[in-house]
């Protein structure tokens, strides 16, 4: 790297820290300011409002905004270089424009990866705490409110529930039936379904199992038995935020569990997944935007340029949550809807590209 390249590089990155120092700083005290009544309501000590969640709150934070904030960083490093006529008299030496846009390529990928580590497993980790805070103090206790609940636990097992009770950890009027090629093959029936902690297992009342074998069909009944069912309390539990809260390992192996039990509506996981990795990408894209919206200098200045350049950074944030809620009602694939914002802005980017002045 030349001097010129850590000039441009040191003034990018400091810009970013910056930014992201400022755009946390303020929108920490708009939540503070929503929130505490809320605190007090709750008699929660400040130090663990502090510690729970406000110290866990600022990356998750910085995170999400890191594409307006790698943007404004680019735009304020690039625009300042150009008022200064910096740029002119880079691309007058006979560096290219091109050879320019390195040093924010490099800063980016920094940025990138760093980024990648955080949302792959420092905010996750952190959002357990921050979550569970929210959970205990800022929202309702969660009661399980489902009826005549079906649920797919098994390639071939379907159970059902009239209702459960999150409180005591008990189901009520509870069957689950195998069924291979179309065909019913065993039904299990119980009036009432209760979690034994100690044995991670499940205490049947009044019990049915009817057992189908062709014309043969034989019918158990009991009053009570112990049962292993590929069914727990977490499934019943309170499901707030839960994709934010898995590591990369974690998420996963929790998409796998998903998948062992047959269960097909898993897009929200998928895309959380795939986020991750396409997230980094963005942060370069929205760099080269940066660059190339607001390295031009004319008599006019160059905020019509730098207008339309934070006009393209919330369009794509825009674009990403759209795309998310296309894979999450199932009208897009997840890995599409992921990577489809990154593909569509690198197109627009090249272009921008090809117009600019060198």
């Amino acid at each position: 790297m030349k001097l010129l390249d850590w000039y441009i590089l040191k003034k990018f990155l400091t810009a970013f820290v910056y930014v992201v120092f400022i755009l946390v700083a303020i929108l920490c005290v708009i939540d503070f300011t929503e929130k505490s009544d809320d605190f007090i309501r709750g008699g929660v000590p400040y130090s663990l409002v502090f510690k729970d969640y406000y110290l866990n709150y600022v990356p998750y934070i910085a995170n999400m905004f890191s594409p307006i904030s790698i943007f404004i960083a680019t735009v304020f490093v690039t625009a300042r270089m150009a008022t200064h006529t910096e740029i002119i008299a880079i691309l007058s030496s006979g560096v290219s424009f091109k050879r320019i846009m390195v040093p924010y390529l490099i800063g980016s990928v920094i940025i990138g990866i760093l980024i990648f580590y955080m949302i792959g497993w420092v905010i996750p980790d952190a959002n357990k705490v921050r979550i569970n805070f929210e959970n205990q103090y800022l929202k309702s206790e969660f009661f399980f409110s489902g009826e005549n609940v079906h649920m797919k636990i098994g390639p071939n097992t379907y159970a059902y529930l009239e209702k459960y009770n999150n409180t005591i950890n008990t189901g009520y009027q509870f069957s689950l039936e195998t069924i291979e090629n179309g065909k019913l093959k065993t039904k299990l029936k119980s009036k009432m379904l209760t979690w034994q902690p100690e044995k991670k297992t499940w205490l049947m009342d009044e019990y049915s199992i009817r057992t189908i074998d062709g014309l043969k069909e034989t019918l158990v009944q009991g009053s009570q038995k112990d049962t292993l069912i590929n069914l727990t309390p977490e499934d019943f539990s309170n499901s707030y935020m839960l994709h934010e809260t898995f590591t990369l390992t974690e998420l996963n192996a929790y998409i796998d569990k998903l998948k062992e039990k047959g269960v097909e509506n898993i897009e929200t996981y998928l895309t959380e997944k795939y986020e991750r990795f396409t997230y980094p990408f963005a942060i370069i894209i929205l760099t080269m935007i940066g660059v190339i919206a607001s390295a031009r200098k004319s008599r006019e200045g160059s905020g019509k340029e730098i207008a339309f350049g934070f006009l393209l950074a919330v369009v794509y944030i825009l674009f990403v949550l759209i795309s998310q809620s296309f894979s999450n009602l199932g009208s897009m694939g997840p890995l599409m809807a992921s990577w489809l914002p990154n593909i569509i802005f690198s197109l627009i980017g090249f272009i921008m590209y090809k117009n600019v002045p060198k």
